[in-house]
């Protein structure tokens, strides 16, 4: 027998590290407007090639091009720039909140927030969305949730409506459609298949949406959701945001670099798209699309969000450690509130100073908020939930030994 090369593992690398310029050829950008609309009812296979381009809207001037363009009125489209502002700046003001310590930790959606705003518009009201801990948006981009409490579930105050159970930035709140966040990775992918399901087995019309990032796509949650999803058409959007990162960890880890996440879609018989996550018209174009399948008993879709992550992974991240520090400045898919901003501008719908104004609004509105929420205590003050609530909700009728042992609990901290 010859003897060949010795064999050899492939580790891929990032294209940028520290001191050196990313190179983003990697991400395959098409033309705005290039790529094709498939009819509602295109078979999985059908969708091939859309899980190798990338659905593009706005053009580089901010006009709305190609047969992806969505029917919106300037009133939708401002409401969905108005609700990345007050993201952006809720992000920025919670993170100062961090340091300040009064709370004790928190995760940007800085440079995602098109994908949860345009996703949450197309969504009606009663589906369930599975989320991470970078969608924020889902919530901010309601005006039937109050920041104060979502301030207060950060700061495990009096008032959090969590009763001080949950992390930080781990909301859940039932009657919008915002599932419980878990810090475990992967398992709400399973838990929106399964939701989405159960929907269809009780003859409703709800249908579920699960979130996933990058390196999540590793976990065999992932692949276990799309094996359901696929045998038995359940009516759930399944969307993985490629922000390039996991905490220090380039997509290309999780599988990223030779396909697309999208690719996996296909290749387990699911419509799948690979969408600019930073194009608001584009998200909510295809947002909408795949919830329209969903809703049409056609079966799920896989939709692959474009973006960057332009922060830290969390609090607890130093990103200039593992990539360029001025990355997200040389994104080729740009900021996403600008973009629209140019758009809207460009109709007339928006202009500069409206811009600023509404910002200033925004910010006076969360920080407002923010000294509200502190009246029921922070990190930082120790006014935190009481201990005492870990025995009730447990059981309907707590037993006598849970009851005993709150008795303890308490007379030892009277003590």
């Amino acid at each position: 027998m010859s003897q060949g090369a010795p064999l050899r593992l492939h580790v891929p690398e990032p294209t940028g590290r520290p001191g050196h310029e990313t190179d983003f050829s990697y991400l395959h950008i098409s033309r705005a407007g290039q790529v094709r609309r498939p009819p509602l009812d295109a078979s999985p296979a059908d969708t091939s090639d859309l899980a190798y381009t990338l659905v593009r809207v706005l053009d580089d001037e901010g006009r709305a091009v190609g047969p992806w363009v969505p029917e919106a009125d300037a009133a939708l489209l401002r409401r969905g720039l108005v609700s990345m502002l007050k993201t952006r700046i809720f992000d920025a003001r919670m993170l100062i909140a961090q340091r300040q310590k009064k709370i004790s930790f928190y995760m940007q959606c800085l440079g995602e927030e098109a994908i949860a705003i345009g996703h949450a518009l197309a969504l009606q009201q009663g589906d369930m969305c599975f989320p991470t801990y970078r969608q924020q948006g889902l919530l901010l981009a309601r005006e039937d949730v109050s920041i104060v409490d979502m301030i207060c579930e950060l700061m495990s105050n009096e008032r959090d409506p969590l009763k001080g159970r949950q992390l930080p930035v781990c909301y859940s709140m039932k009657r919008v459609g915002f599932f419980s966040i878990s810090g475990n990775l992967a398992t709400q992918f399973i838990q929106a298949v399964g939701w989405g399901m159960a929907s269809a087995i009780k003859g409703d019309t709800r249908i579920a949406s699960g979130w996933i990032g990058d390196g999540a796509t590793a976990e065999s949650d992932f692949h276990t959701a799309l094996t359901f999803a696929h045998v038995y058409r359940a009516p759930v959007i399944l969307n993985v945001v490629n922000n390039q990162w996991a905490i220090s960890t380039f997509q290309a880890i999780a599988g990223g670099e030779a396909t697309t996440f999208a690719a996996r879609g296909v290749g387990c018989g699911i419509a799948s798209l690979r969408v600019d996550g930073n194009d608001f018209l584009a998200v909510l174009a295809a947002s909408r699309w795949a919830a329209q399948r969903a809703r049409s008993n056609l079966g799920p879709t896989l939709i692959e969000w474009v973006t960057y992550r332009a922060g830290a992974h969390s609090t607890s991240d130093d990103p200039s450690r593992y990539r360029p520090a001025d990355d997200w400045a040389h994104f080729p898919l740009g900021d996403p509130i600008a973009r629209l901003a140019q758009h809207l501008t460009g109709i007339g719908a928006w202009s500069q100073q409206e811009h600023e104004e509404t910002q200033a609004k925004l910010e006076a509105e969360v920080n407002a908020a923010l000294k509200e929420a502190e009246r029921y205590g922070s990190l930082a003050d120790g006014h935190l939930f009481s201990a005492a609530a870990m025995f009730e909700d447990v059981y309907k009728d707590m037993p006598e030994h849970l009851k005993r042992q709150r008795e303890q609990m308490q007379s030892g901290a009277a003590s």
